[in-house]
């Protein structure tokens, strides 16, 4: 197996290379739509925003936090969207430690082709780091990992998820 392949998530390969990936203009916009081609794993949303398990998840937990209106860039939000979207992340970081227990957070904006962004949509992700993950030369050499599945992840989030108000 080659470099390249080993470092895809598990079943992502196909999205990237748009064999699995729906004919959408943008699929975050088509997710709060509802649209039925697209799979929603959807947790939470308000008037600005929208939470939502990543469906190729790189831990068990991880989230992306996005606008409603489509935006690409940081720069592009609000002063009011930033406030929001704070309130939102902080809420979502404190429940993550509740439900999954992690030692900590990778949290930011890739904004971008080049910086690995296969969205044009404005997304940050939220991911929960754990002790016992494996290291860069184990993905190298091979090792899998196994997290939880997004879809019992989403059902946990939207649980938690169900009172926020913000």
């Amino acid at each position: 197996m080659s470099f390249d392949e080993q470092l895809f998530i598990l079943n992502k390969k196909k999205y990237l290379t748009g064999e699995s990936r729906p004919k959408v203009d943008c699929i975050l916009c088509e997710v709060c739509k509802n649209n039925p081609e697209v799979e929603n794993m959807l947790v939470w949303k308000n008037d600005m925003f929208a939470v939502s398990v990543n469906l190729y998840p790189y831990t068990s937990g991880h989230v992306l936090i996005f606008p409603l209106r489509h935006i690409t860039e940081p720069s592009q939000l609000t002063d009011n969207e930033v406030i929001c979207m704070h309130k939102i992340q902080t809420f979502t970081i404190e429940t993550l430690k509740k439900l999954y227990n992690p030692g900590g957070f990778n949290i930011g904006f890739n904004v971008g082709y080049c910086s690995g962004a296969s969205i044009e949509h404005l997304h940050q992700h939220i991911v929960p780091r754990y002790k016992r993950e494996l290291g860069f030369i184990d993905v190298i050499a091979g090792a899998k990992i196994f997290i939880e599945d997004p879809h019992e992840s989403m059902k946990n989030l939207r649980k938690a998820f169900k009172d926020f108000k913000n």
